[in-house]
């Protein structure tokens, strides 16, 4: 499955940072992490310091996958406003679920600090504002709904907003204190490079092509026809669990990029503030470490990477269209323009956890917009799951719910 179109930005703004070797001898390990993008760089970090013997394998070369295409804006909120996923799964799990992802941008944070990343962390405010004047009733709802459970939020009515950020044509809206944005493109390479200090092994290139359950370990064959033995396997795929999994447990869609240098003067606190709003679907914006201005939106059902990809032209006019309501009187200029893939679940939540027809495995498939943040809870929960323990999440993001 090919999971973003020819021009990501963050690939070509990085380029080729780091290439490995693919598998050309027999190995064994603790762990075997399968999928090398941000998820399997967290779950590689985690599994090296917990002491366990890793190796991971990518059929690409590392991040070159959705990784290569996310926007990286790192959010508390989750697809499900939390009003409507304490209705779907009760209020202690629906705050705890918000309330792990908060934390996961405080974790990346200390780990941009441990491994001296390069990849542009910053601390941000989010902007959740109304493109229609019916939201309001249930933005305000939602509003009070995070301020119950404990987070910084305020409202802002139409007026505060053109103030404060120069939007048009708005409704009012909440805005958050806890966000920040990453290239997680580099993050994932930097954690790789820290890790492999510490012993981990890297094959890039090396798509695993079988997999024989034994009691206590399974043998894993790649591409080449070498063997991996390992005592657990991690599948930190993605989207690409639709080829693996056979049941409907994700819907999978395309999402449009574009990116542009940014005329400041125009934008008030826009390099401070991740945006978005209420539409479906719904448009968003923040900044890249570089002074460029990131604007997506457009999603719509994946059918196939052709199709997605044929649809730039139009979805670049389209997400313009949409900033023209909200800035009538600003040109955007793009530079990139690319399209990537995720998956949307039912209720907003990812999967991770054991799956019944996978012995001695587990998987970390974080989706929606939320992807990074939950590969971060991913990191705890494999963490407990490795010393036959449950997290307290765990009924709520399992296989089956």
């Amino acid at each position: 499955m090919d999971l973003k179109s020819n021009e990501p930005f963050w690939l070509l703004k990085n380029g080729l940072v780091a290439s490995y070797l693919s598998l050309k001898s027999d190995e064994k390990c603790d762990v075997l992490i399968i999928g090398g993008g941000i998820t399997g760089s967290l779950i590689a970090h985690q599994m090296v310091r917990d002491g366990y013997d890793t190796i991971l394998i990518d059929k690409r070369e590392l991040c070159n996958g959705s990784t290569s295409a996310t926007t990286s804006m790192l959010q508390y909120e989750i697809d499900i406003p939390l009003f409507e996923l304490q209705e779907k799964i009760g209020e202690k799990a629906a705050v705890l679920s918000y309330k792990a992802c908060s934390d996961a941008i405080d974790t990346i944070e200390m780990l941009s600090a441990l491994i001296k990343s390069d990849a542009g962390f910053k601390r941000k405010k989010s902007l959740y504002f109304a493109s229609r004047k019916k939201d309001t009733e249930w933005l305000k709802k939602e509003c009070k709904a995070r301020k119950n459970a404990g987070f910084e939020v305020k409202w802002l009515d139409g007026e505060q907003v053109l103030n404060q950020f120069g939007f048009e044509n708005t409704y009012g809206g909440i805005i958050s204190r806890q966000g920040a944005s990453i290239d997680a493109f580099r993050f994932a390479h930097e954690l790789f490079r820290h890790n492999i200090k510490k012993g981990l092994k890297i094959f890039d290139k090396t798509g695993m092509t079988k997999v024989d359950y034994h009691k206590g370990f399974n043998l894993v064959t790649v591409d080449s026809g070498f063997q991996i033995k390992a005592k657990k396997i991690i599948y930190c795929i993605g989207y690409e669990s639709k080829n693996l999994l056979k049941e409907n447990f994700v819907n999978l869609k395309s999402t449009y990029a574009v990116v542009s240098e940014i005329d400041t003067d125009k934008f008030k606190n826009i390099s401070n503030t991740l945006v978005w709003n209420t539409d479906n679907p719904y448009l968003y914006m923040r900044t890249t470490d570089d002074g460029r201005l990131l604007i997506g939106g457009g999603d719509e059902d994946f059918y196939n990477a052709e199709k997605r990809d044929a649809l730039l032209d139009k979805k670049e006019k389209e997400i313009l269209k949409t900033l023209k309501k909200i800035k009538p009187d600003y040109h955007f200029y793009p530079d990139f323009v690319w399209a990537g893939t995720f998956g949307e679940t039912k209720d907003g939540l990812p999967y991770i956890g054991e799956h019944k027809k996978f012995k001695n495995s587990y998987f970390v498939l974080g989706f929606g917009g939320n992807g990074i943040t939950f590969s971060v809870t991913g990191m705890e929960m494999a963490s407990l799951f490795m010393k036959n323990k449950k997290h307290v999440l765990s009924r709520y993001f399992k296989f089956g719910r």
